[in-house]
């Protein structure tokens, strides 16, 4: 019966789709293109925060660590200061019946045996005074680290509770999206196969033209964060060719035949965001350090492999996992995390960018929303994992929204 009602369902499908017109035909393709693109961009946000949460829960764990060695370390002070000052205060005990005034003149050879031993004891009780505050005093720091090494533990128990449910919310929208791209495949291919009949082309020529209208995500598939926000416009990256988008609404012209990123709209003004009144690009580009060549070789050496949420490599990456193991290549350690790969970079302007800096959108204008990057190749171009459906490619960096911050690592 499932079978049957689903065969219908594709039967109806057809025939709706044979009777509508190009612009209905293209309107359809349009809103099944932003549907795809609304919840690849809501996947790939859920997945980087949960790299941002893994990566808190990685420092809780090490702070833990850190302060759980410190307890030890001041409850092992306390012990031994303990030990001193009890050995201190046998010998105390030990000296008083010889060091009492009375034992002292009867036993003494004279009043400078008197003296002699009366010195002595006072030092044998001033030590015994400076034995019990180093005991106390390391007691205090042994009962400071319990306390802080206690608090790590609640941290990184937090934390983990925190990186599972953003796991899990990471998870459901990669479902999401590829459900709602397998969903759409089967719509999308009979309206491309509509739309080549009623321009009179090929199957082959029209699914190019449809896979070149898709590159580029749809103003519509960008998230709202609130009213009265806009996109100050920059100057084109040097080397492109391309002019610059001047808001979060301009939809230019895609690269042909290259996927594009997933990114957002970010605020205005974000600190410690880059001056978004760049000035003049400099005329002379600085050096590509031996590293920043390296990270570029490695990410090309990806171009075509597939997008999947949260991979990393050999053969399928996330936007950060690729410019994470880019710059490992090079030597240089980064988080899996987009917004930790920009704090933990040296910021720049898109006017510095060289080969080998990254490139970041954000969802709120502030580091915190940053949830896409891309590795800058150079000649206004990037390379960048973008979203399922669309590998591993080499874009132009200005071919939509404006990018919200550039980084050095």
């Amino acid at each position: 019966t499932s079978s049957r009602s689903s065969s219908e369902a594709a039967a109806e499908a057809e025939l709706a789709a044979s009777e509508l017109d190009l612009d209905e035909v293209q309107a359809r393709l349009a809103e099944a293109n932003a549907q795809v693109w609304e919840t690849s961009i809501a996947a790939e946000q859920a997945t980087e925060a949960f790299h941002g949460a893994r990566w808190r829960l990685q420092t809780a764990r090490q702070s833990a660590r850190e302060a759980e060695l410190a307890h030890r370390a001041a409850s092992a002070d306390a012990a031994e200061q303990r030990e001193r000052y009890g050995d201190a205060l046998v010998r105390s005990y030990q000296y008083a019946p010889e060091l009492t005034a009375l034992s002292a003149i009867v036993n003494s050879g004279g009043i400078e045996s008197v003296i002699e031993r009366s010195s002595t004891m006072q030092l044998a009780q001033s030590a015994l005074g400076a034995r019990y505050e180093d005991l106390h005093a390391a007691d205090l720091v042994a009962q400071d680290a319990a306390s802080a090494a206690a608090a790590a533990r609640l941290r990184a128990a937090a934390a983990a509770e925190e990186t599972r449910d953003a796991r899990d919310r990471a998870r459901a929208a990669a479902n999401s999206a590829q459900a709602t791209a397998a969903a759409i495949a089967v719509q999308r291919d009979e309206l491309i196969g509509r739309m080549a009949v009623l321009q009179g082309v090929s199957l082959e020529l029209a699914n190019q033209q449809q896979a070149e209208a898709e590159a580029t995500p749809p103003p519509t598939a960008v998230p709202s964060h609130g009213s009265g926000s806009s996109q100050h416009p920059q100057p084109p990256i040097q080397g492109s060719s391309e002019p610059p988008a001047t808001s979060p609404t301009a939809n230019p012209a895609p690269a042909p035949a290259t996927p594009s990123p997933n990114p957002a709209p970010p605020s205005p003004t974000p600190p410690p965001a880059p001056p978004t009144t760049q000035s003049s690009p400099t005329t002379t580009t600085p050096p590509v350090s031996a590293g920043a060549s390296r990270a570029v070789a490695f990410a090309r050496q990806q171009i075509g492999d597939k997008y999947r949420y949260g991979a990393a490599g050999p053969d399928a990456w996330d936007c950060s996992g690729l410019t994470m193991m880019a710059w490992s290549a090079a030597g240089k350690s980064l988080p899996h995390y987009s917004a930790a790969q920009y704090t933990l970079s040296r910021p720049i302007s898109a006017a510095q960018l060289k080969p080998g800096d990254l490139i970041f959108w954000s969802s709120n204008g502030k580091a915190s929303g940053i949830f896409h990057v891309g590795l800058y190749s150079g000649s206004g171009r990037m390379i960048h994992a973008p979203r399922t459906g669309q590998p591993v490619a080499e874009v132009s960096v200005n071919y939509w929204i404006t990018p919200t911050f550039y980084a050095r690592p």
